[in-house]
């Protein structure tokens, strides 16, 4: 029963609305109820798997292949979260038992756990205190311990009672003035066969936005494809004479792998605005190729550029997977920044709720925070 009531758990609260978020609270609370050190691993294995329910056909989209392979490696991410959880528990009750939580939802937050440390509970902070920053989140991680206390059942009411109260005053976060999002429908062509005629559909789009007033104009990750001076000379000729700032996904190769980057574009320049701190583990990022003298795979750059400059405002750059998981927001919140910029290229996550999943804990973020978010995804 308390595994089937953490798969639901995981079910809905990860569903893609931002406001079923703090259901994830309940996880504390059956992860303590459970009266053996197995039982505690089959609700942590319960709720994860349930949460990340959209992997294995992610993988099979992104590979076009059936669904072993994203099985396997559905299975495999689930092992941290599972030990961390399993092996943190014990049977005594209250305060031991609340500190030993504590440590592994810290664990889950930070790396190396927190590579896969998806599903963080937490995310639901700015969906239960939405403005309240970092207090919110002092507040909220105190909720989460007190749920594997004997006071529990309080510490639901009083969680309960502000999450009615943020689903009555919820509201969207919006962009600043002047900001655009662009999300596209271009399937898996975006990034990977990025031709000049489509550089010029993208180019017609911004020019639009332009018109209708946007200064600073937000494409989805791998909008540009590969990042080349041919593709730099040809995006600042056709920006002459709008006075508009492109933020684009792109791609910068050489010989040992590659870096996932936001590039900043204008008619005079085109810079390197971000290097993705956590790329998609295994599909992008594979370390072991450089432990085994290998070349390629995306680097990540992890505690890199959690903020960059752009218009004198400090933006919080987020790239698809780093939306998924704790530390680069929070690492980003901690030099406070003026606008989150969100973005992901989530073709392949089509039949499933990974890029709703995505926007739901960038706009609770962005909501804890009283910060102004951009979106831009590709489908």
């Amino acid at each position: 029963m308390l595994t089937a009531a953490a798969s639901l758990v995981g079910t809905v609260a990860w569903s893609g609305d931002p406001l079923s978020l703090p259901l994830a609270f309940a996880f504390p609370a059956l992860w303590a109820l459970s009266p053996s050190r197995i039982v505690a691993a089959l609700v942590s294995g319960g709720y994860f798997l349930a949460a990340s329910r959209g992997l294995p056909q992610g993988v099979a989209n992104f590979y076009s292949s059936d669904l072993w392979p994203g099985l396997l490696l559905w299975f495999g991410a689930s092992l941290a979260f599972v030990a961390v959880h399993t092996v943190l528990w014990t049977s005594r009750p209250s305060g031991k038992r609340a500190a030993r939580y504590g440590l592994a939802a810290l664990l889950m937050a930070v790396p190396p756990f927190g590579i896969v440390g998806w599903a963080h509970p937490l995310t639901a902070a700015g969906a239960l205190l939405p403005g309240w920053g970092w207090f919110g989140l002092a507040t909220a991680a105190t909720g989460l311990v007190t749920m594997t206390t004997r006071v529990w059942p309080a510490a639901a009411v009083v969680l309960g009672g502000a999450w009615l109260w943020s689903v009555a005053s919820w509201t969207d976060p919006s962009p600043p003035k002047g900001w655009k999002g662009v999300d596209l429908e271009l399937g898996q062509s975006l990034g990977r066969d990025v031709k000049l005629e489509q550089h010029h559909d993208l180019i017609a789009t911004v020019r639009r936005a332009a018109g209708e007033g946007a200064s600073i104009v937000v494409l989805p990750e791998s909008a540009l494809g590969f990042w080349t001076p041919t593709v730099e000379r040809l995006w600042r000729a056709e920006l002459r004479g709008v006075d508009v700032t492109v933020i684009a996904g792109s791609a910068i190769v050489d010989p040992q792998g590659y870096d996932n980057v936001m590039i900043a574009i204008s008619a005079t320049r085109g810079d390197i605005l971000y290097r993705e701190r956590m790329p998609v583990p295994v599909s992008m990022w594979q370390p072991w190729l450089a432990w085994t003298g290998q070349d390629g795979g995306a680097r990540a750059h992890f505690f890199a550029n959690p903020v960059v400059e752009l218009g004198g405002r400090r933006i919080a750059p987020l790239i698809c997977y780093e939306q998924l998981i704790l530390w680069p927001v929070l690492q980003s919140m901690l030099h406070a920044p003026e606008v989150i910029v969100a973005t992901g290229n989530g073709w392949w996550t089509a039949g499933t709720s990974i890029a709703t999943i995505q926007k739901a804990s960038a706009e609770a973020w962005a909501r804890l925070f009283g910060i102004p978010l951009v979106t831009a995804f590709n489908l």
